[in-house]
């Protein structure tokens, strides 16, 4: 099975994997019907302080990821996550969601990558 990464807004893309958003706040103008959610784990999205400092200007990425993942190794909701994709990932794919634009300047994209190498 496969770990992705998914934009809420674009239509959704694989609805038979398990689909978790991954946005510590909801996303604007999607209603919870219409995100075809399995879970939402508001708490491993970055703080509001590094996601408004990041302000997703890809000029400041590689500071925010290394700031986001010192934020990832003292929250025990990325080893609840951990634990979520690794026993959905024996079954079927899992769907990272996020509401960002840029689609490969996002903390998907970084839980992502983090995640396929502690899962290795």
């Amino acid at each position: 099975m496969e770990l992705k990464t998914e934009r809420i807004y674009a239509k959704p893309a694989d609805l038979d994997g398990y689909r978790i958003l991954v946005d510590r706040l909801w996303p604007r103008g999607i209603s919870k019907v219409n995100a075809h959610l399995d879970e939402w784990l508001k708490e491993i999205g970055p703080t509001n302080e590094l996601r408004k400092w990041f302000g997703h200007d890809p000029a400041r990425y590689a500071e925010f990821k290394a700031r986001y993942l010192k934020e990832l190794a003292g929250n025990p909701a990325y080893t609840q996550l951990q634990q979520l994709v690794k026993e959905k990932l024996a079954t079927q794919n899992v769907i990272l969601l996020y509401g960002a634009k840029d689609e490969q300047h996002n903390q998907a994209v970084i839980l992502k990558e983090q995640l396929l190498a502690d899962l290795k």
